[in-house]
């Protein structure tokens, strides 16, 4: 497995370009036996998607262990619950490739896979495996997911606006986690994880957000597409109730070194232009209760 020349670009500016390509080793473009019992334990994923206009979704998720099985060491099924609302469905019409993070909040463990994807029957999501890969469990907060599930007793609520309202930013700004899309044309979809202490992502104005990048793996999969592909997605999640927040809009990279000292920790910092927002209510009936920050954060 090789890197791309946005992944190369960024590693080499990062001074990181020898260790990333000894990275090379961690990828793979079948699911082994630890990510195949990982998987199947799982109540939560991120899908990364594209539209037929170019836009970048992150969307979520949810569903009882066994809704990620895994058919064979390249074949994923995903029993998909489709939010109303959500692009993830028409995007997959438009645009096969997908990539996803499955991500197990109690241990802090997560595993990045892309390829393409199909839509079988009416909530089935076939997708052949083109790279699968652990990350390490730096910034991610510890979270337990509740045993009983919400019933569905309000349906969900869709809101779709052009930029952020006082709730969203306040959303935003008290958030500990978020998740991001990228995509590159060639080598497809990606789904990662940012966390960090409530406020690490600021609001600049209601269609503009900042957040650092910190020490991290050093291969660079969504910074790299986002130096080929501004394009991205971002989700937060509101693990106590269940709503999303979707946004989608442009990303840019910035290594203003003055700039960087605002962020505690930060080795690069993301701008990203909002271009569109979609806000769902009760888009999940699992929920989860705090249990505490990643260690890994910088203060």
């Amino acid at each position: 497995m090789t890197f791309h020349s946005g992944e190369i670009a960024v590693q080499t500016q990062a001074g990181v370009r020898e260790e990333a390509q000894r990275l090379c080793t961690v990828l793979s473009n079948t699911i082994g036996s630890a990510a195949q019992a990982f998987l199947c334990a799982q109540h939560l994923a991120v899908a990364s998607t594209v539209d037929a206009n170019g836009k970048v979704w992150a969307s979520l998720l949810t569903g009882q262990p066994g809704f990620v099985q895994v058919l064979n060491e390249q074949t994923l099924q995903v029993d998909a619950n489709f939010v109303p609302g959500d692009r993830l469905k028409q995007n997959l019409y438009d645009n096969a490739q997908i990539g996803l993070l499955a991500i197990d909040l109690t241990n802090r463990r997560r595993l990045r896979l892309n390829g393409k994807a199909e839509i079988q029957a009416e909530k089935k999501i076939i997708v052949q495996i083109q790279q699968a890969f652990f990350n390490c469990p730096k910034y991610i907060q510890i979270r337990h997911v509740e045993t009983e599930v919400v019933e569905a007793t309000e349906k969900p609520e869709i809101l779709t606006k052009e930029a952020l309202n006082e709730t969203n930013r306040h959303w935003i700004t008290t958030a500990d986690t978020f998740f991001i899309a990228s995509f590159h044309p060639e080598s497809g979809a990606d789904a990662s994880h940012r966390g960090g202490y409530p406020g690490f992502v600021q609001v600049a104005n209601s269609n503009k957000l900042v957040f650092p990048d910190y020490a991290g793996n050093n291969m660079f999969q969504t910074l790299g597409n986002l130096v080929v592909n501004p394009n991205a997605g971002l989700l937060f999640v509101d693990f106590e109730y269940g709503h999303t927040l979707q946004l989608t809009g442009k990303a840019e990279v910035v290594w203003d070194a003055k700039r960087l000292r605002t962020f505690a920790g930060a080795q690069r910092l993301v701008e990203f232009d909002i271009e569109q927002v979609l806000e769902i209510g009760n888009a999940s009936s699992l929920r989860w209760r705090f249990g505490e920050y990643s260690p890994a954060i910088p203060r």
